[in-house]
């Protein structure tokens, strides 16, 4: 039982005795007053003890007011606190009137004081999390919260050239992003743009029509892909226009000092080694292979056809595994494999945008055999001549295994999202 209780059951016993006390007293003076207003002044005719005297007015008797007393609940249950008026109505006019004239002098009354009760201490409420309730927009005079580290699955120094903004008033990012678009359209290099929600504390990438207001900035250029290394006239073109943009918020752009071409040729030297696509080629052996069962056949192995015109096999974080295309020209697409006839197939697996090649390989593999046994046809390389089991075996850990080995000693591990960026 908390404080709080006992010291609500300890007023309400109070206020029971106080109003008991009270009808007690009330009862007694009651008495009195009946007794001196009925008290005969004459001799009782009735009973024939003298002349006959005048008729006395009835007095009519007064009825006690009632205070009803919740009786206490049994058990352990919880007693509310009964409030009761501890002044009722006073007696009638007529009635003092007559205690008057009977000379019958007023009793004093006593106030039944309550018991103190001191104060009970309310219990601390518990702080709300911060930001439970936060407004969608910033407000301009909000305290500022320390940025965690950026986490390098959206920025990494070593694959972007990271300028750094800090804003007196939060922005939104839409204004932001669109405010040097002319100029940014012309870069062979993406453009990535990373801003600190402070809702959520947390660092996020930026959308084209994201309305979240900022005060922290990072913006990335991409020193590679596979186009090549950044160019002299690239980076001129990213340094202008994020200085422009500087100027436009009022805030600084901190850029880093380092040879960032020097850095971006390097990585690109990197990126060749262990750049490889690995390809199985399935040809018929006799008649053509036909549309609609190319189609059966991708799609029980749980492969979907897209816009690109193949069949692609996705984990379930949506990321590619491999894919299937046409060893022919023309493209599939739904329309298309309904007439469509082809003498062969390849399966295609990214090496450095997966990863667990060498599970994925393997997985492959199973799938194009069960195609080869239903369609008739026959695994080759790429002079058309058949694969072995050992050959497959030499694949699997010399172009796949250590190539994402290599990866992973450089820090880079094979389909993380740095890897997707600066494969791409």
């Amino acid at each position: 039982m908390t404080e709080l209780q006992i010291g609500l059951i300890g007023l309400g016993a109070t206020a029971v005795v106080g109003v008991f006390g009270y009808n007690k007293w009330q009862e007694y003076r009651q008495r009195k007053l009946a007794e001196a207003v009925l008290k005969p002044h004459h001799a009782d005719i009735l009973l024939g003890d003298g002349p006959k005297a005048s008729p006395q007015p009835a007095v009519a008797e007064r009825s006690e007011p009632e205070f009803p007393v919740d009786t206490p609940a049994p058990g352990n249950e919880r007693v509310e606190p009964v409030f009761v008026d501890l002044h009722p109505t006073l007696p009638s006019a007529d009635m003092i009137a007559a205690a008057d004239e009977a000379s019958v002098p007023k009793a004093p009354v006593f106030e039944i004081p309550a018991a103190p009760v001191e104060p009970m201490p309310l219990p601390e409420a518990a702080p709300l999390p911060m930001f439970a309730q936060a407004p969608a927009d910033i407000p301009d005079d909000a305290p500022e919260i320390p940025a965690g580290a950026l986490p390098p699955e959206l920025l990494d120094p070593r694959l972007e050239f990271i300028v750094a903004m800090e804003l007196v008033e939060p922005v939104s990012a839409i204004d932001i992003i669109h405010s040097q678009r002319p100029a940014l359209v012309r870069l062979s290099k993406p453009v990535h743009w990373i801003g600190y929600n402070e809702r959520t504390r947390e660092w996020e990438r930026l959308a084209p029509d994201s309305e979240l207001k900022l005060r922290r900035l990072r913006v990335g250029l991409q020193l590679v892909n596979r186009q090549g290394p950044l160019s002299d006239g690239d980076m001129t073109i990213f340094t202008n226009a994020m200085n422009a943009l500087a100027d436009e918020l009022m805030a600084v752009a901190d850029m880093p000092s380092s040879r960032v071409l020097d850095q971006a040729a390097e990585i690109d030297q990197f990126c060749a080694a262990v750049d490889l696509e690995i390809g199985l080629n399935l040809v018929s052996r006799g008649s053509a292979f036909t549309g609609t069962k190319i189609r059966a056949l991708a799609e029980a192995a749980g492969m979907v056809l897209g816009l690109g015109g193949v069949f692609t096999r996705y984990d379930d974080n949506g990321r590619v595994l491999f894919s299937l295309q046409n060893f022919e020209s023309t493209q599939f697409s739904a329309d298309t494999l309904r007439t469509l006839t082809t003498h062969g197939l390849t399966f295609l697996l990214d090496v450095p945008r997966v990863d667990h090649g060498e599970r994925t390989f393997t997985q492959m593999i199973e799938i194009a055999k069960r195609f080869a046994d239903t369609l008739n046809g026959a695994l080759v390389d790429d002079n058309r001549q058949p694969l072995s089991d050992s050959q497959l075996d030499h694949i699997r850990r010399e172009f796949i295994g250590k190539p994402q080995a290599t990866m992973a000693s450089y820090g880079l591990t094979a389909g993380s999202p740095q890897a997707l960026r600066l494969f791409s």
